[in-house]
């Protein structure tokens, strides 16, 4: 696998046993991790952090580099970065450099939440969403972006009241916006439980119940756009997966559905489930992957259980705001490996 990261000099790292290839780095604050064999060589996936909260900072490059060598995919991975210090900072909510690596992406994956882009960095996602390209979104995305009045892509905003692209990009394009949550944050835990009627559809291939510390959102139904909801989100009492059901009502967590472009339908995978601590449950993270080589086209190659081993360490911060690792840089993130 090789990699690109910003920098001026060059490494060579081993990760369980794989070499990286030895890479230079421009002075582009993004990570380009170069896939080998596997499902989805030839594939090429931009994946989209920037969230205040739920740590995509951390999430977005273990799914990129899981992608890239288990299953052969280009992944870039982008993160919100401080324009006056070059360093990854979540609460930047207006920079996310390399979004123009969409225009020959196959796949975009968002893990964001209030973004207010400018125009000349939104242009690249609203021409990605006019072309039929498959969509992921992660958790927070639900409220993806907050663009400013007066943006020439305002509709994509969560708040948007327009009747043409009413909510935004969460519910036009993903099939829902923020309700509530519907478990108490940080209080109540979720459980992931695969819909019966919808164990045989590909996405689900191996996974099975799941667990996670964040909590269920409120979800409307039906998901619009031929949405078929995959897996329901229980209530746990408390934040262990041993905890008994709550009696609140299940809610849809993951799902699909079309999104309609001038160019076909896009298809769209979405999942409410989806803190950087998440991804520590094995079934979520099929779940995940699965979904990406689905949107993709490759639904009928994904195995009976597709491997979902971390490449190198995974020790996630627990979500929160102001939880993330002040003063870390995109060649960090290798270097640390």
């Amino acid at each position: 696998m090789k990699v690109e990261l910003t920098a001026a000099r060059r490494f060579c790292l081993s990760v369980v046993g794989l070499w990286l290839v030895p890479f230079a780095l421009a002075a582009d604050p993004w990570m380009v991790l170069e896939g080998d064999a596997g499902i989805g060589h030839g594939k090429r996936a931009v994946l989209i952090s920037g969230d205040e909260e739920y740590r995509s900072e951390e999430a977005m490059p273990m799914l990129g580099k899981l992608l890239a060598v288990r299953h052969g995919f280009k992944c870039t991975v982008l993160f919100a970065i401080n324009k006056q210090t070059g360093e990854i900072d979540p609460n930047t909510t207006d920079n996310i450099p390399g979004l123009q690596a969409l225009n020959a992406s196959d796949l975009m994956i968002v893990f964001l939440r209030y973004r207010d882009l400018p125009d000349e960095q939104m242009k690249w996602v609203d021409a990605y969403l006019q072309t039929g390209r498959p969509v992921i979104g992660i958790r927070p995305s639900v409220v993806a972006f907050r663009n400013k009045p007066g943006s020439q892509f305002q509709k994509y905003s969560c708040g948007y009241k327009g009747d043409d692209y009413k909510s935004g990009f969460g519910q036009q394009v993903l099939g829902s916006t923020w309700i509530s949550h519907h478990g108490r944050h940080k209080i109540e835990s979720t459980r992931g439980l695969v819909v019966e009627q919808m164990k045989s559809h590909p996405v689900l291939r191996g996974v099975g119940t799941m667990w996670g510390p964040s909590d269920v959102y409120t979800v409307r139904t039906p998901i619009p756009q031929d949405g078929k909801v995959l897996v329901m989100g229980q209530v746990l009492k408390a934040m262990d997966p041993r905890d008994p059901p709550s009696d609140k009502p299940q809610m849809p967590l993951a799902w699909t559905k079309s999104y309609p472009t001038p160019k076909g339908d896009a298809r769209v995978f979405m999942t409410t489930m989806g803190s950087s601590q998440d991804f520590l449950d094995e079934h979520f993270r099929r779940m995940v992957v699965n979904a990406c080589l689905w949107a993709v086209g490759l639904e009928e190659k994904i195995p009976a259980r597709t491997n979902v081993d971390f490449v190198g360490g995974y020790k996630p911060r627990p979500f929160g705001f102001n939880t993330f690792q002040r003063g870390l840089r995109v060649e960090n993130l290798a270097a640390r490996e």
